[in-house]
């Protein structure tokens, strides 16, 4: 039995630890915080009650390994790299750019980039190792682990009883994600936590002694938990008890990346405005310097005894360090201005926040779009405005009129300030007419890892304990053809803890020695589903989750192709989502199912049997498929092969209205053909063909990774009518077309294969690829310019090869397609880390600039692809650059969409998405970003 319970507060900028010393009933007396030993100072070591959430990653030979010498040995941490942690790293990384790993538990909430992969920190220069969002979570509680364990060297941290509290916005790949950094660090046994309820915990746990009259007159309360990198609401109803009032979590808001960092980045918008030369903007590295010092300087004017203004000196680079200074003034009045009205204006309780296309990225991170944090709260309140009068009853408002909570308690470190706090609680005020009971929080940073330990208590029936069960409801998203999309409840919202949820009134056929997906989303809204209700889905408000997928090997006893099972679903105990397949033919056979949180190899598997609903005529298709390419060789002239396409089309349409399920069902039959394409090169080139249309962009639809994984295996074999230039053309268009779906190490290989024939004319370096000569070159510069997956060394060689072709007069133009996709800032399916850097992509542009736009004809959406706006100055070009090319892009009379892409962060339309992918796209196929 462990002797300690201990809470760590996770933090988007400082990591905490509270802990209790169990007594011999199991008791916890006291909860003390457990001030973590860390580097403060070169060479100096001290305990701090926080352990702020930075890694700095030290140039070869900057350090002396005796100046960054810990009490403990270093951590033995699978996969993690050295590096400072904690105050020392916050130092210098102040002082160095580039080198600083900051926010990684916001990377860990963010879909848009491959969490598992080293990409911290953000924006770096190629010298600096990198690590991922997971790792670099995994290693402040590695540090922690270890710090702990210098202390108590009798009672490991590994062995006692640890709550890890997680924003209760986290959605399960966030929660999973969080519970494999702590077993990268060592902590195998560990239970999540809802921050605003571990918040919650800590305020009961402090008046446990007068917890009746405390909430005597509450019925529903709101924790709004505002922190570095999460803004996280919660209600939590209080209802009359037998012993003590009972307690249930009724309400979670959904992800909002909204907090402290997002103050103090505005405020360093301000400094930067008047600091930088010219109206240049400064690169991330200095940026995240001069967004640190805003973050000191915010903190000193929101005091009430504020000065009237602060310093914030952004630092020279290179040899002007220090000398090529610039410092200047923010004022208190702009500081309130700026976060007051800014994130908490006085708005009415109708308000709600304001969507607009695309959204703020900084620092690679995908901020929300409005700051203002109380239009959030407004939402969030209409959002569960049913429970909520449910809650509190006759007090509840009449009419449409929102009920407001008759509690509150804020928390997270925002709220340090008072100033910041009272605005809020006059909001809210003034939206119930009456002021909301104020439960105290007197110290908001560290709450959270002290109702950690609370929690614990609870969990052993020692402490008042919060119900309530899952914050969402799940479903499962059925593949039908339809335009409304539904999803059946797999999970309830309220499900407790460890119930299992089983849907026996609905049995799945299991296909086995394939792998199974399931594609999940979830729902906050108050609505009560119940177990196997279907209900139609649309995102947002519902939450897509990544996909969860099994494979089940049949045995040798197996003989059937398929078994029909059931689902069971349970919230853990841990707090995350569990789904099994359960056998209906044999008791106790189970399988679970994991969620893919990035793409993995998995083994050659069969063909999935056709849908039953398929176009009326499907079977036609079928069989003059079968005449082309059956295993009997039939009678068929040359030119009924080379009109297979306009003969499908007479039978299912133009193919440009073939959807993605019939799409890849006229893939399956010509995959089970596959070895008859050498029939005749007119038999080759029609079946590459077929295929690359018909897989096309080789992701996006279940199975598709194993689709694509089937086809790759052809490459090696490569073609069978090496003379015939038509042949070669298919060839390298099957391979451009579903390049998404190819794994990194394939487009490797593919690229290894061409790029003799890429470069320059008398300027090849290496020997040309062994086996017959390529042909096809325009074909192999398509290619080229859509492996995404390609790293940036290999992309920028790439650019600059054709650049130099381009150059001469001679050289096909549409090559500037290709440029523009290997220099896009945005990528079509690749990671945002894997992006050509813009100071290269700008001399691209300079010479793309030269070119007459007019009888160039790709030369205007190359343009606009290499220049278009993410909104993260890591990947845009320079505003003056920007406005040059805008300028062009009107000169030659270019669809304004263009121009608008340049100018503001947009989504494309679907006529540029298809220029982007070089090809038509499946209709209806939604493309995940």
């Amino acid at each position: 039995m462990s002797h300690y319970l201990v809470g760590i507060d996770l933090g988007t900028t400082h990591t905490v630890v509270a802990y209790g010393e169990k007594n011999d009933q199991g008791q916890v007396p006291l909860i003390q915080l457990f001030e973590i030993e860390q580097l403060v100072a070169l060479g100096e070591v001290a305990a701090r009650p926080a352990l702020p959430s930075v890694r700095y990653h030290p140039a070869p030979g900057e350090l002396n390994e005796a100046d960054i010498q810990l009490p403990w040995p270093r951590a033995d941490v699978v996969d993690i790299p050295q590096a400072v942690v904690g105050s020392l790293a916050q130092d210098l990384g102040a002082q160095v750019p580039g080198r600083l790993v900051a926010s990684a538990k916001s990377w860990l909430s963010h879909h848009g980039v491959d969490r598992t992969a080293p990409i911290l920190p953000w924006g770096a220069a190629p010298e600096v190792p990198k690590i991922s969002p997971l790792n670099a979570s995994a290693s402040y509680l590695a540090h922690i682990r270890a710090a702990w364990n210098w202390r108590f060297p009798k009672a490991p941290l590994e062995q006692q009883e640890v709550v890890l509290t997680v924003p209760a916005s986290f959605d399960e790949a966030a929660r999973t994600l969080t519970v494999q950094a702590a077993n990268v660090a060592g902590l195998n046994h560990i239970r999540l936590l809802e921050e605003p309820q571990a918040a919650f915990y800590d305020w009961l746990f402090r008046h446990q002694d007068e917890l009746d009259p405390a909430l005597q007159d509450t019925r529903l309360a709101l924790v709004c938990d505002v922190g570095g990198g999460t803004t996280d609401l919660t209600l939590i109803r209080v209802a009359p008890g037998q012993a003590e009032p009972e307690l249930t979590r009724v309400g979670v808001g959904d992800h909002l990346m909204l907090g402290g960092d997002n103050m103090d980045l505005g405020l360093a918008h301000v400094a930067e405005g008047r600091l930088a030369a010219s109206g240049a903007s400064l690169g991330t590295a200095r940026l995240s310097q001069l967004t640190q010092q805003c973050r000191v300087a915010k903190e000193r004017l929101l005091t009430p005894q504020a000065p009237e203004a602060a310093t914030v000196t952004l630092l020279g680079a290179g040899t002007q360090l220090i000398g090529g200074a610039r410092s200047t003034e923010l004022t208190q009045n702009e500081v309130n201005r700026m976060v007051l009205d800014g994130f908490f204006p006085r708005v009415g309780p109708e308000e709600r926040p304001q969507r607009v296309r695309g959204g703020i990225v900084e620092f690679g991170l995908p901020y929300v779009a409005d700051p203002a944090i109380t239009r959030h709260v407004a939402a969030f309140l209409a959002q569960h405005a049913q429970v909520s009068r449910e809650a509190l009853g006759d007090r509840a408002p009449s009419g449409e009129a929102l009920p407001i909570p008759d509690a509150v308690l804020l928390n997270g470190g925002v709220f340090r300030s008072q100033l910041l706090a009272e605005r809020l609680l006059e909001v809210l005020a003034q939206w119930r007419q009456t002021p909301l009971k104020v439960l105290h929080n007197e110290n908001p940073e560290v709450a959270v890892a002290r109702g950690a330990v609370a929690y614990g208590l609870a969990r052993a029936g020692t402490a008042p304990r919060i119900g309530g069960g899952s914050a969402r409801s799940y479903f499962l998203m059925l593949e039908e053809e339809k335009e409304t999309h539904r999803g059946v409840c797999v999970l309830p919202r309220g499900t407790e803890e460890g119930r299992e949820i089983q849907l026996k009134e609905r049995t799945f056929s299991l296909r086995l020695g394939q792998p199974v997906r399931f594609h999940l989303v979830s729902s906050t809204a108050d609505t009560a589903y119940q177990p196997g209700e279907l209900t139609t889905v649309q995102i947002p408000p519902f939450t897509s989750l990544p996909p969860i997928a099994t494979v089940i090997k049949p045995t040798s006893q197996t003989s059937v192709p398929e078994i029909p099972v059931q689902l069971a679903t349970t919230l853990t105990e841990v707090g995350t989502l569990e789904m099994h397949c359960v056998s209906v033919e044999k008791e106790g056979a189970r399988w679970k199912l994991e969620f893919q949180l990035r793409a993995e190899a998995a083994e050659p598997q069969p063909t999935p049997e056709p849908l039953t609903s398929l176009h009326p005529r499907f079977g036609e298709a079928a069989q003059q498929l079968d005449r082309i390419y059956g295993s009997r060789s039939q009678a068929v002239s040359p030119k009924e092969t080379k009109r297979l396409r306009s003969d499908l089309e007479k039978r299912l349409g133009p193919r440009d209205h073939w959807d993605t399920a019939l799409l890849r069902e006229l893939f399956g039959l010509l995959w089970e053909r596959a070895r008859r394409r050498r029939r005749s090169a007119d038999h080759e080139r029609v079946w590459f063909n077929l295929t690359g249309y018909c897989l096309r962009p080789g992701f996006g639809y279940p199975l598709d990774d194993w689709r694509v994984q089937q086809v790759w295996t052809l490459f090696e074999q490569g073609i069978q009518f090496v003379p015939v230039t038509q042949v070669w053309a298919e060839w390298w268009t099957l391979w451009r077309r579903i390049a998404g779906g190819l794994e990194e190490a394939a487009q490797i290989h593919i690229f290894e294969d061409i790029a003799f024939y890429l470069q320059p004319p008398g300027k090849q370096q290496g020997k040309r690829p062994a086996g017959p000569k390529k042909q096809g070159y325009d074909d192999m510069v398509r290619l080229a310019g859509s492996l995404e997956r390609l790293s940036v060394s290999h992309k920028i060689e790439v650019g600059e090869w054709l650049l130099e072709r381009l150059r001469k007069p001679s050289e096909n133009p549409h090559s500037w397609w290709a440029v523009g996709r290997i220099g896009a800032r945005v990528p079509f399916y690749g990671s945002a880390h894997n992006v050509v850097p813009k100071e290269v992509v700008a001399q691209w542009v300079e010479q793309l600039l030269e070119v007459d736009w007019k009888t160039v004809t790709p030369a205007p959406f190359a343009a606009a692809l290499m220049a278009r706006r993410s909104g993260d100055r890591e990947r845009d070009l320079e505003p003056e650059l920007r406005t040059r090319i805008i300028e062009r892009l009107i000169g030659v009379k270019a669809p304004p969409a263009w121009a608008g892409m340049v100018r503001e962060v947009v989504e494309l339309d679907e006529a540029d998405e298809r220029r982007v992918f070089g090809d038509s796209l499946p209709p209806a196929l939604k493309l995940i970003d």
